[in-house]
């Protein structure tokens, strides 16, 4: 096997190095020199040391965006030992559990997030900043370390980095890599004059995209949580050239009554991800923010498959313009059919992926791990399809979708159907098989109402009158979404079977 050379965190140290007095983060209206985040860094890698961390060892943060939560990861990494920002599921049991699984030897926390430690955790704690009580504070112990260089101790093979799935189905999975899979991860080109916004939290890609940038030489705008009036006013006020959303959070701020006098003018790429989305919205999306929209498929488990580029043009290009653009350079797709044999070209199948980018299974999860890496190639659960211009589009998960009469009917397409009915500005559909049935929470447009009929009536025209009884419309004035800002699937359903039954409509909403 061949192994990058040198490893990420050797390459961000001399990149920092080198940059100096360059602003490399921007966080609370406070700029950040390169060699000043390069000295914290080295300094908390000796406090760590200190406290007997090192290579084999995972170190979990409880974190806020904050500069210190990243020179804490990069201080763990440039002394071998693994580091992961752990997500936060509203259930406690599920923040145990991830904890457990995770099994790290240190945990950190902030001032805003020791209350989300479950009670009776017994990992060791340390704190960052106020609030710690009788904690070590990793902060004050690091001001008092040199800020002298440190030797990289890591090995290409040594665990480097956990990332948080979604959690949109329960309790988040921990896929793991090596620094040398995850080097290969974030060698990706980033010019120096990126200014990228990161508002997401960091347990998901949004860490990926820091290393990206400060790799490049660029800058990291750092804002606490997604808002739509705050992004857009960052944007301005920050000059941001890179933003990245998940989708639902693209479809509020295309909608946003602000959007329309914002000054987007710095904005050079808008990119979303998602294993799939409604064409109306996404089409919607073009026309709001122009030939800057990337959209994008992947996973924290596979890292980046395919890129549809913000230079498609839909109106030329409407299929193309549907999919998830085409499968990037050294990531291998394959399709399997439900027999288990493997679909040729042009055929629907479930998702494969293997590539050097990809994580090495999930931590501490050997039955998760068995069903979904396998002989390395990792098995998505995602259904999909590679047509003759080499376009990978995605349908959704293999799990949701239906062939009705010989036709797929699946929750995108369904959402599309309604997103393209003039009252209803988004809509999210989620399966539940328990119920059979589908639930779809819909947010019309200001001042319009709710008619059950008309919107039975437009999928019973597209997919069946069958269809459309197992439908259960929940007008509301959000969707549920997780930590991560995705429809929560398990709170949608647990709307629907709040609900009553499919002919049970609630009361008309307007959206905000």
């Amino acid at each position: 096997m061949v192994f990058p050379d040198p490893l990420y965190v050797e390459r961000l140290v001399k990149r920092l190095e080198a940059s100096g007095n360059r602003t490399c983060l921007r966080h609370c209206g406070r700029d950040i020199a390169a060699g000043d985040f390069l000295d914290s860094i080295r300094r908390y890698a000796r406090t760590l040391d200190s406290l007997s961390i090192g290579r084999g060892d995972v170190v979990a943060l409880l974190a806020p965006n904050h500069p210190d939560a990243l020179a804490l990861r990069y201080a763990a990494h440039l002394i071998g030992a693994g580091a992961t920002f752990l997500s936060i599921p509203s259930a406690l049991e599920d923040r145990a559990e991830l904890i457990r699984a995770v099994d790290p030897k240190l945990l950190v926390v902030f001032p805003e997030t020791h209350s989300f430690v479950p009670p009776g955790t017994a990992v060791p704690l340390v704190g960052v900043g106020p609030g710690s009580g009788d904690r070590l504070r990793l902060n004050e112990a690091a001001a008092a370390q040199s800020r002298d260089p440190v030797d990289c101790r890591a090995r290409p093979q040594d665990l480097a980095v956990i990332i948080s799935s979604g959690g949109s189905t329960g309790v988040p999975k921990g896929s793991w890599r090596s620094f040398a899979s995850y080097t290969e991860l974030v060698t990706v080109p980033s010019p120096e004059d990126r200014r990228q916004l990161v508002n997401g939290p960091f347990a998901y890609l949004s860490q990926v995209l820091v290393d990206v940038t400060l790799l490049g030489g660029g800058t990291v705008v750092l804002r606490d949580r997604y808002e739509a009036i705050d992004t857009l006013e960052t944007i301005a006020a920050d000059r941001i050239t890179d933003l990245f959303l998940v989708e639902p959070q693209l479809f509020e701020l295309m909608d946003h009554p602000d959007l329309e006098s914002a000054d987007l003018s710095s904005l050079r790429t808008l990119t979303h991800i998602g294993a799939s989305a409604p064409p109306a919205l996404r089409l919607r999306a073009r026309q709001r923010f122009g030939p800057r929209v990337v959209h994008t498929y992947g996973a924290s488990e596979e890292g980046l498959v395919s890129v549809l580029t913000a230079a498609e043009d839909a109106p030329a290009n409407p299929e193309h313009f549907h999919s998830a653009g085409r499968v990037l350079p050294h990531v291998e797709v394959r399709l399997r059919r439900n027999d288990g044999t493997i679909a040729v070209a042009g055929e629907t199948g479930s998702i494969e992926v293997r590539s050097p980018a990809m994580a090495q299974g999930y931590r501490n999860r050997p039955d998760l791990e068995a069903a979904a890496f396998r002989d390395g190639w990792y098995r998505s659960g995602d259904l999909g399809r590679i047509d003759v211009d080499g376009y990978l589009h995605v349908f959704g998960r293999a799990v949701d979708i239906d062939v009705i009469d010989g036709h797929m009917i699946s929750p995108t397409l369904i959402e599309d159907t309604l997103c393209r009915l003039p009252d209803i500005r988004y809509a999210a559909v989620v399966v539940d098989r328990d119920r059979a049935r589908r639930v779809a929470v819909i947010i019309p447009w200001p001042g319009k109402a709710i008619d059950q009929a008309v919107f039975l009536r437009a999928v019973t025209a597209e997919y069946g009158q069958a269809v459309a009884t197992s439908l259960l419309l929940l007008p509301r004035d959000t969707i549920p979404l997780t930590s991560q800002g995705k429809p929560d699937r398990e709170a949608i359903r647990a709307l629907g079977r709040a609900g009553g039954t499919s002919s049970t409509v609630g009361k008309t909403t307007t959206a905000c």
